[in-house]
C-alpha cells in the first residue's frame, strides 16, 4: 500500500494512495523488478521530502516473511535510488498515532484514517496502513523537532525485529512537511 499526505500549516491533507498490485503469473524477479519500477514512478510523480515504512517484523511463515523482505527490499531500494530518506515506525507506534492504541485492528485503522483525513470512502487496508504511517511521520516529525530529537533515524538497512504478526510492510511518501 502507498500513500501520500502534505503537511500543511499545523494540520495534515490527504493528498493519494492507493496498492501497487502485480499479477501473480509472473516470475518473483519480475514481480520485484515491477514494484522497484512502481515505487520509482511514484517517487517521481509525488516528489516526497520523506518516506516511511513499517518496521520489519516476524510473520507466522518463513515462507510468508521471504517473499514480504523481498518486497519490502524492492521499495527501500527504489527509494535509496531515487534519494528520499527512510523513517521506520513499529507497527504498534503508527496505530497508537492514528488510533491512541498500539493493539488497534486493521478496520480501527481504516476507520480513524478515513476520519482523520476526511476521505469519502474507507481505504483498502493496506492503503490505510500506509496512510496511518504517513500520519505518524507528519506527527513525529514536528513534535520531535519541538522536544529538540529527531524523529526515528533513517536506517540503511532494515532491522530484524522479534514476535509473531502477519501481514505486510506498508510504504508511505510524506510530501513538503512545513
Amino acid at each position: 500500500g502507498y500513500g501520500v499526505v502534505e503537511r500543511v500549516g499545523s494540520g495534515v491533507e490527504h493528498r493519494a494512495h492507493g496498492t501497487l498490485r502485480f499479477p501473480r503469473s509472473h516470475a518473483p524477479h519480475q514481480r520485484l523488478a515491477a514494484i522497484y519500477a512502481g515505487v520509482s514512478q511514484w517517487v517521481d510523480d509525488a516528489q516526497p521530502d520523506a518516506a516511511a515504512i513499517e518496521k520489519i517484523f516476524v510473520s507466522a511463515s518463513p515462507r510468508s516473511a521471504l517473499v514480504l523482505g523481498q518486497a519490502r527490499g524492492a521499495a527501500l531500494a527504489a527509494l535509496g535510488s531515487c534519494g528520499v530518506p527512510v523513517f521506520e515506525y513499529a507497527p504498534q507506534q503508527l496505530k497508537r498515532s492514528v488510533t491512541g492504541n498500539g493493539a488497534a485492528t486493521k478496520r480501527q485503522v481504516q476507520s480513524m484514517v478515513r476520519r482523520l483525513l476526511t476521505l469519502e470512502a474507507t481505504p483498502a487496508a493496506d492503503a490505510a496502513d500506509a496512510l496511518a504511517l504517513a500520519l505518524c511521520h507528519a506527527q513525529a516529525g514536528p513534535l520531535a523537532r519541538l522536544a529538540g530529537a529527531a524523529p526515528d533515524t533513517p536506517r540503511a538497512r532494515p532491522r530484524r525485529g522479534g514476535g509473531r504478526r502477519r501481514g505486510g510492510a506498508g510504504g508511505v511518501v510524506v510530501r513538503r512537511l512545513r
